[in-house]
């Protein structure tokens, strides 16, 4: 199995138009842990992109470019990246330039978004949420394989025998698909057989499994080899020495995200009481090195996934300690989860 980090780069708002020095920091932040999780051997990270204040990255693309830079053999992904209120071409364009600087070691997660302050300030309508993420989709994986492309669709210019550049390394951007829990969104996934990536946030992972067996579904009646199709799971995580220094210092970050975006979707507050439930039952990976071990294995039981995406949520943590539970994961975690899901293929 592949063991990963996505993180949506959350900041302490400046709330002014210039001298962004919170953001500035939590970038810089970013880019040590990247490069950290480089060098303890983990396989994966990825930039997620939101258009909110209490986030940092909105561009996933440049920051992917920044860390090929100060990287050797991580891949370098979104996590996800919007692509129903992007540019097909213009977001081909930054990831193959990406691509070119890594190396070869970008990723692309696509999304429709599970928040929506993209769709107003591009020009977008809700109404379309759906259609715009099909068409937007069949022509950025229209791009990815042909270098001359002749598209029509319903919501960008069309583009007749034109060439779009410059082209990755890679042969093609592996492209996923990323997902909360929508069947239909599954169905794409397997129908055309690309790697799918679910976010399991605040259900028992149990939940999901008709989920994946209709993904798996969808690619067998189109045809797909399913034994080659690769599945990730990300939850949100925190491992610390041990486990209660893991739920002390991880809480604070997790209550405040939880209720901040709470708010706007009608959650009622987070409490202590349901984050340890959500600790002990739910797909919470905090506490410490083997508790996460038993979790990520938990999951791996269910769903057969290729790789998992350990979501870091930062918030008031320390950044030395959230340092440091990259190492933990990269050195003392993923050796493990490795040689466990070797032994049971």
């Amino acid at each position: 199995m592949e063991l990963g980090i996505s993180t949506f780069g959350e900041v302490h708002p400046d709330g002014k138009s210039g001298n962004a020095l919170n953001a500035h920091k939590r970038v810089q932040e970013l880019l040590e842990e990247v490069k950290l999780a480089d060098e303890v051997g983990l396989d994966v990270f990825a930039f997620g992109e939101h258009h909110r204040p209490d986030f940092v990255i909105s561009a996933p693309e440049i920051l992917i470019s920044a860390a090929a830079a100060i990287t050797k053999n991580i891949r370098l992904s979104s996590s996800v990246t919007v692509l129903s209120s992007a540019d097909p071409v213009r977001t081909f364009q930054n990831f193959a330039t990406a691509d070119l600087v890594s190396g070869g070691r970008v990723e692309m997660i696509a999304g429709r978004g599970s928040f929506i302050e993209s769709f107003p300030l591009f020009g977008f309508d809700l109404n379309d949420y759906d259609a715009l993420f099909t068409e937007k989709l069949e022509m950025f994986l229209q791009i990815n394989k042909q270098e001359i492309i002749s598209w029509k669709g319903n919501f960008r210019a069309s583009v007749r025998n034109q060439g779009v550049y410059p082209r990755p390394l890679q042969s093609e951007i592996p492209v996923w698909i990323g997902v909360g829990g929508t069947p239909a969104s599954a169905k794409r996934a397997g129908t055309l057989n690309l790697p799918m990536i679910i976010a399991i946030l605040g259900s028992a992972p149990k939940h999901f499994v008709p989920f994946v067996e209709l993904y798996r579904e969808s690619a067998a009646k189109a045809g797909h080899d399913v034994s080659k199709l690769q599945l990730a799971i990300s939850s949100q995580f925190y491992i610390a020495e041990n486990s209660q220094q893991a739920a002390d210092e991880f809480y604070p970050s997790y209550e405040a995200l939880m209720t901040r975006v709470g708010r706007d979707r009608g959650w009622s507050p987070m409490t202590r009481e349901q984050f340890e439930y959500l600790r002990d039952f739910g797909p919470l990976v905090v506490g410490d090195p083997q508790q996460a071990i038993d979790k990520i294995m938990q999951q791996y039981e269910l769903f057969g996934n290729t790789r998992f995406v350990a979501q870091l949520v930062t918030g008031f943590t320390k950044h030395k300690d959230i340092l440091k539970a990259i190492e933990i994961y990269g050195t003392k975690v993923a050796p493990v989860v490795r040689k466990e899901t070797k032994a049971k293929v």
